[in-house]
């Protein structure tokens, strides 16, 4: 019986390749190194990233091949920067605002989706006498970013028969719930519909949103995954293993709601607040459950709507804008 085991070790030794051995373990039966994309959030954790943060927890990212360190930006302005400068492969960011990155030059394209609806609203407080849009006029809208978060609120207006000389535009930086809660401001504009009404809710206070979807705004996608334009073509097979387990964290969480919200508050125990909880729920709907796919014409439509309103200087072509991995890597693959 040992001299059989003896010849089946040296017959399994003989037919192994070389580079099953790992040379400095010994092990012969080493994996590979796992291959590292860098992500950068749009912000800190939270229920928006939580197909993401499940991928993580259940090894979906590592049973691909995949280290994936994540991490949050100081700056939330910064992650596009980052990966236009090579320092991060991947990062978070929001589709109005790549279209004017890409006219401003940075060479950055989106790779994947991760919140397929537009999330933004103009938010009232319910008990306010503001119960249309046109009911905004004389009225103090605060806002945290300019660029184009004045342009949607400029597109709203107009499409109410307002115009921007007739509100007064007022600078809460992200304050917008303790604005809107103090009175410092009638109505708060770029609030999430799945946060800040449960922020209001926490402090006892009925929220009313105005969808800009409903106020003459084209639909587009929220959360989007951006890599280097320049750099793609290197780190795609990278990106579409890392977008098909963003995608099975998707579908998981969607099964398993509850399960979901147990893996997602394990990553970081300050995640466990009421907040989160609501959040929770209010995002569910809002994840894409085909993160790689892309809608051309939806990149197309918010491309035209930015023009016409001067917020670009030209139109980009969609294939500058945007793609599907999957699609590109197959076309090369033929």
């Amino acid at each position: 019986m040992n001299k059989m085991r003896i010849l089946l070790t040296t017959l399994l030794v003989t037919l192994l390749p070389a580079g099953a051995f790992a040379e400095e373990s010994g092990d012969p039966l080493s994996p590979p190194p796992a291959e590292t994309l860098n992500l950068m959030l749009d912000w800190y954790v939270n229920p928006t990233h939580a197909p993401i943060i499940v991928a993580q927890e259940k090894g979906f990212f590592a049973d691909r091949g995949l280290e994936v360190n994540i991490s949050a930006p100081a700056d939330p302005t910064a992650p596009p920067k980052l990966v236009a400068a090579g320092r991060e492969d991947l990062a978070l960011s929001y589709q109005p605002q790549l279209h004017l990155q890409v006219d401003q030059g940075l060479p950055v394209k989106r790779v994947g989706t991760l919140i397929a609806t537009p999330l933004n609203v103009l938010m009232v407080r319910a008990d306010s006498d503001i119960e249309q849009f046109s009911d905004l006029k004389g009225k103090k809208v605060g806002y945290s970013v300019g660029g184009v978060e004045e342009v949607l609120l400029e597109a709203m207006l107009n499409n109410a028969g307002l115009s921007m000389d007739d509100i007064e535009p007022v600078n809460v930086n992200f304050a917008l719930t303790p604005a809107l809660i103090s009175g410092r401001v009638d109505a708060v504009t770029g609030a999430f519909r799945n946060f800040e009404p449960a922020q209001l809710a926490q402090e006892g206070v009925e929220g009313r949103p105005f969808f800009i979807e409903e106020q003459g705004i084209p639909l587009y996608d929220e959360l989007i995954f951006i890599a280097n334009r320049n750099g793609l073509e290197q780190r795609r097979e990278a990106i579409s293993r890392f977008l098909a387990a963003v995608e099975q964290a998707t579908m998981w969480i969607i099964n398993h709601p509850d399960e979901g919200w147990e893996v997602f508050k394990g990553y970081d125990p300050t995640l466990d607040n009421e907040v989160n909880r609501r959040a929770w729920q209010a995002s569910l709907p809002r994840f894409a459950l085909r993160p790689a796919a892309l809608d051309t014409g939806r990149y197309r439509q918010f491309e035209q709507f930015l023009f016409e309103r001067g917020a670009i200087d030209s139109l980009t072509p969609v294939s500058q804008l945007a793609e599907d991995v999957n699609t590109e890597r197959d076309s090369a693959a033929r």
